[in-house]
C-alpha cells in the first residue's frame, strides 16, 4: 500500500512544466498585449474567463500544453500552445488563430 501511495505522489509531482504555466495563468490571471493594447484577463476555477472589463466572457480548458478558449467574441473553440516553465511575472509570446500576442502572468 505504501508503494502505491508513493507512486501516486510521484505521478502528481511529475506534471509537465507547461501545465505549471497554464496553472499559473489560470489561477493568477494575465495581461494580453496585442497591437499596443493591454487586456486584463481573469480566470475562474469553474472554467470561465472575463476580459475588457466584462465585455468579453467565455470558457477555458487546458488540453495538455494548450489553453483552449471560446467566447462571446469568438464562439469557435481555439487552442493555443503555451511555453513550459513560466511563472508569475513572466512575459512570453504565443501565436494563435488571431496572430501573435504577448502574455504576462500576474
Amino acid at each position: 500500500m505504501r508503494r502505491i501511495i508513493i507512486a501516486a505522489l510521484g505521478l502528481a509531482l511529475a506534471t509537465p512544466a507547461c501545465a505549471d504555466t497554464l496553472q499559473e495563468l489560470t489561477t493568477k490571471g494575465g495581461v494580453l498585449s496585442v497591437q499596443g493594447m493591454d487586456i486584463d484577463v481573469s480566470y475562474t476555477p469553474d472554467g470561465k474567463f472575463t476580459a475588457l472589463g466584462g465585455q468579453v466572457t467565455g470558457e477555458w480548458r487546458i488540453d495538455g500544453d494548450k489553453l483552449c478558449t471560446k467566447s462571446n467574441f469568438d464562439p469557435n473553440e481555439s487552442c493555443v500552445e503555451y511555453p513550459k516553465g513560466k511563472k508569475s511575472g513572466d512575459s512570453f509570446d504565443v501565436t494563435g488563430p488571431q496572430g501573435t500576442a504577448t502574455i504576462t502572468i500576474k
